[in-house]
């Protein structure tokens, strides 16, 4: 797509995860130059035959961070950051003042600020005439027991941010829960009189049943310069929270719902990419909004496989002012991250019992065909491992194997 003796460097920070590998191979794979900072000498990231330079600071969001990001800056010029964690997002955008000539792609903060609190994208999104589960944000334990006669159930209780309860709920040696499922107004008072000690309590929200179904947009100056939407074939837990496989749909399908999502994205002013993701119901072709992630998403590995560009873009647009260019979109095709396929098979064949949500209903037999013939399937490619790129699927294995981070 480009000449690399014409292209700038790009500084791509946190590279512990498989988006942030993504990332690398998609803009090292087009030949730009990518600066990886790895805020762990063990990041898969590091590992990529796509990285130009690497660059390890075991000090995050630190003081000497910022001053290794100067000084890149010093000694290419004005060139484009970019980052993946809400919390990498946040401290760039209290610190953009003090990055010198680095340019981060970043949303704006009030953009993030609503993206990042649930009840905030709920509301805008229903007056815009999306279908949002009802939900309830109590703030005491009497609260949610008298919520609990006025409720279906079951509710899922989640987080309103993440990002801010997380610390909070560590510091009361509590585990942050992405979803929890209470079947019954019992269930519910026990969850409520848990976080009493916080003085914090998630938002209550009505079951929707369904499967994942993720709208990725690129959106620059109210506009969407690119589309992409993906289906979950398998999520981790199996209940529903994260995929493990999902697989490209054409953009002729949802088509209504894509406009619904970039007026949604319009009316937050969001800049660069994002997801906006539903839980599809298959029996009634509802889709209920869960959330925006504003950033390269966990399945962002697919999108590289379909040739979205997404991080090109950010790259082009954002980070050059440049044009975009554009190519074809492949669809039809599957991703698939392995440790967490096994872990799910594992769940649903030998421990069913912890799958929290009383509508699921396991198929052992189905799930282990499927598994196993998507090792055969043409099209499916993989979170991690690359034919091209292999040494971060053997980086990614010894971690697991000795448990490092």
């Amino acid at each position: 797509m480009f000449k690399s003796e014409a292209l700038p460097p790009c500084i791509v920070l946190g590279l512990e995860t498989q988006i942030a590998l993504g990332v690398v191979r998609e803009l090292g794979r087009a030949g730009v130059p990518v600066i990886g900072i790895a805020q762990s000498r063990h990041a898969l990231g590091l590992r990529s035959r796509y990285l130009a330079r690497r660059v390890i600071i075991e000090q995050p969001r630190s003081e000497l961070m910022l001053e290794q990001i100067r000084a890149l800056g010093e000694e290419f010029g004005e060139i484009p950051l970019l980052t993946i964690s809400e919390v990498n997002l946040k401290w760039l955008l209290d610190n953009r003042q003090r990055l010198g000539k680095v340019k981060a792609i970043l949303p704006q903060a009030d953009a993030l600020s609503v993206v990042l609190d649930k009840g905030k994208t709920l509301a805008i999104a229903e007056s815009l005439g999306i279908s949002v589960p009802r939900t309830s944000e109590p703030e005491s334990v009497e609260a949610i027991e008298q919520l609990a006669g006025t409720l279906t159930f079951p509710v899922v209780l989640k987080w309103k941010d993440p990002n801010v309860i997380g610390p909070l709920l560590s510091a009361h040696g509590m585990s942050l829960l992405k979803a929890e499922y209470a079947l019954d107004s019992g269930q519910l008072s026990v969850i409520g009189k848990r976080y009493q000690p916080l003085g914090k309590y998630p938002l209550i929200q009505e079951y929707c049943p369904g499967t994942g179904l993720g709208q990725f947009f690129f959106m620059h100056d109210g506009e969407a310069l690119r589309r992409f939407q993906h289906i979950r074939i398998a999520e981790w837990p199996p209940e529903g929270g994260f995929s493990s496989v999902c697989e490209s749909l054409p953009l002729t399908q949802h088509a209504e719902l894509q406009e619904k999502s970039i007026a949604l994205l319009r009316a937050i002013g969001w800049e660069g990419v994002a997801m906006v993701e539903y839980r599809l119901d298959p029996q009634t072709g509802k889709a209920v909004l869960m959330e925006i992630n504003g950033r390269f998403w966990g399945s962002f590995p697919l999108a590289v496989q379909c040739g979205a560009g997404f991080a090109l873009l950010a790259y082009q647009v954002n980070g050059l002012g440049r044009p975009a260019a554009l190519g074809e979109v492949r669809t039809g095709l599957r991703c698939r991250m392995m440790a967490t396929e096994i872990k799910r098979l594992i769940r649903i064949l030998l421990a069913p019992q912890k799958i929290s949500d009383p509508f699921f209903k396991p198929a052992p037999g189905r799930e282990l065909k499927r598994f196993c013939s998507d090792f055969f399937r043409t099209g499916v490619g993989y979170y991690v491992w690359s034919r091209d790129d292999p040494a971060p699927f053997w980086a990614d294995v010894t971690n697991m194997i000795l448990r490092r981070t």
